[in-house]
Parts: C-alpha cells; sequence; structure tokens
C-alpha cells in the first residue's frame, strides 16, 4: 500500500511541476508562493480538529521542516520559471543521492544488492543527462548555471524535508503533521513578503486557476506521503526512488506542451533511471 501511495505522490509531483511553469507564466515567483501555500492552508482547515494534541518539541521540528521548504520552494520556482521543465525533470531525480546519503547515515537503512544496483542506475542516468550541456542544442536552451545550482540545493531541501517527514510521522498524525506545516509555511511567506516590501497583486494572483488546480494537487500528494511515512514497513531509500516516476511526466509536458528540445536524449536518460527505480524497489 505504501508503494501505491508513493507511486502515487510522485505521478502527482510530476504534474504539479508542469502546472507550477503554467502558472508562473501569468504571475511571478512570489505571487504564486503566497497564494498557493494560503489556498492549500484554506483546504485544509476543515480537518483542525485532528490536528491539535502536538507536543511542543514537535511543533518546532515541524517548524524546521516548514523553513525548509520554504527554501526549497523559492529555489524550485526560481530554476523552474528559467529552465524547461523537461530539464528541471530530470535534475529533480538528484534528490536520489541526497535522500539515499540521509537514509543510510541517519536512519541506518540497509541498503540490499537491487537498491545498490537501482541506485547505480540512477547515477548512470543523471551522469548521461549532464552530458547533454556539452551539445549544441542544450546550449540554444539558454540554461543559467544558477538555475541548475537553485534546482539542486532545492534537490537537497526536499531530501532533508523527507528525512524529517519520516521521524516526524513516528510521533505525529498526518492530519496533524499537514495542518501545522502548512501553517508555519505560510507565516514563513507573510514574514517573507513583509520583510522584503515585495508587492503581491492578490486579486489577479487568485484569478489564476492553475495556482488553485496546484493547491489541490499539493494537499493531495502530501496527504498520500504522509501516510506512507507513517507506515512501519516504508523507506526513505526506497520511497524517494519511487518519487522520482513524476520525471516522465514533466519530460512529456516538455515535448508535447512546452516545445522544448532534446526530448528523445532526455527520455533516454529518464528510461535509465526510471530502470533503477523499478530494480531498486524490487
Amino acid at each position: 500500500m505504501w508503494i501505491l501511495l508513493v507511486l502515487l505522490y510522485g505521478i502527482l509531483k510530476g504534474t504539479r511541476e508542469v502546472i507550477k511553469k503554467k502558472a508562473l507564466q501569468k504571475n511571478t515567483v512570489m505571487e504564486v508562493l503566497i497564494v498557493y501555500t494560503s489556498l492549500a492552508f484554506l483546504m485544509v482547515i476543515p480537518d483542525c480538529k485532528n490536528a491539535m494534541g502536538v507536543e511542543p518539541v514537535d511543533l518546532l521540528w515541524i517548524a524546521v521542516k516548514s523553513f525548509v521548504i520554504f527554501l526549497a520552494w523559492i529555489f524550485s520556482f526560481k530554476a523552474i520559471k528559467k529552465m524547461p521543465i523537461s530539464i528541471y525533470g530530470v535534475l529533480d531525480l538528484s534528490r536520489v543521492l541526497f535522500a539515499t546519503l540521509l537514509g543510510v547515515t541517519v536512519l541506518k537503512e540497509a541498503f540490499s544488492l537491487p537498491q545498490l544496483t537501482g541506485l547505480a542506475l540512477v547515477c548512470t542516468g543523471l551522469l548521461l543527462l549532464n552530458r547533454t550541456r556539452r551539445l549544441s542544442s542544450y546550449k540554444a536552451e539558454k540554461i543559467e548555471t544558477v538555475y541548475v545550482v537553485l534546482a539542486i540545493a532545492s534537490c537537497m531541501l526536499n531530501a532533508l524535508s523527507g528525512l524529517l517527514d519520516k521521524i516526524l510521522m513516528k510521533r505525529v498524525t498526518s492530519s496533524q503533521l499537514q495542518f501545522w506545516y502548512m501553517l508555519f509555511l505560510v507565516l514563513f511567506y507573510l514574514i517573507y513578503i513583509l520583510v522584503t516590501r515585495t508587492k503581491i497583486r492578490w486579486l489577479y494572483s487568485f484569478k489564476n486557476y492553475w495556482i488553485w488546480i496546484l493547491s489541490l494537487l499539493f494537499i493531495i500528494a502530501d496527504r498520500a506521503l504522509f501516510i506512507a511515512n507513517g507506515m512501519e514497513a516504508s523507506k526513505v531509500t526506497v520511497m524517494t526512488l519511487i518519487k522520482q516516476s513524476g520525471c516522465l511526466v514533466t519530460i512529456l509536458a516538455g515535448k508535447f506542451i512546452f516545445k522544448e528540445k532534446n526530448i528523445g536524449y532526455k527520455l533516454f536518460c529518464a528510461a535509465v533511471i526510471i530502470t533503477g527505480i523499478v530494480v531498486g524497489v524490487m
């Protein structure tokens, strides 16, 4: 069951990356982020009765998780806005490396031979993707190095968030984690906007229906992931591999929606990575 829940999360995650790109065509990064998180929080408020009773120390760690995601989303949204979604989708697979490292070193998760083989294939796919930076058609996409760095930094922070999810779900319920996590996230973005005096076109942003769809998919995907994390049999290393199934969504969207280049080669790299995922969960 937890594998199916994480697979659902992965597919919805890939779909969300595409919708983020569409939403960012009409609004700024901070407009999408604050409205997106605010709408998502409003959607979980009806479940607030099940969110009470969290210990102060757990609230502190949930706040830490929220701050990690606060940074990760700023980085990822800026990268998504400026680079082809197909490239971002495959770069996002690098979180496998960071999550695996955290799962083994912090949670002491053991690696089986299929998992090691799967990880090796994932790494191979990522290295093959990196090779495209030397292709003239890739250069034509004009991707600045800073956005590649932001995408990878976001992957590192998301991997850390996944580790915190696994730890927190041993002490809190999915309803508690989702409610407080979303509340803290909204507060962090509001503080950022106030401190930096960022101008937000509230009414115009709320009219962007892509943001509404994004918020709904976010709530569904995160609830599925939190429930999966709460299951004893679930492992961070395997879950991280399964999550990367969403890269196929972003690559195909890059081809058919955004008319991006080098799709064939990117699909080949993704196929190697997906093969690694399948081997890793066997």
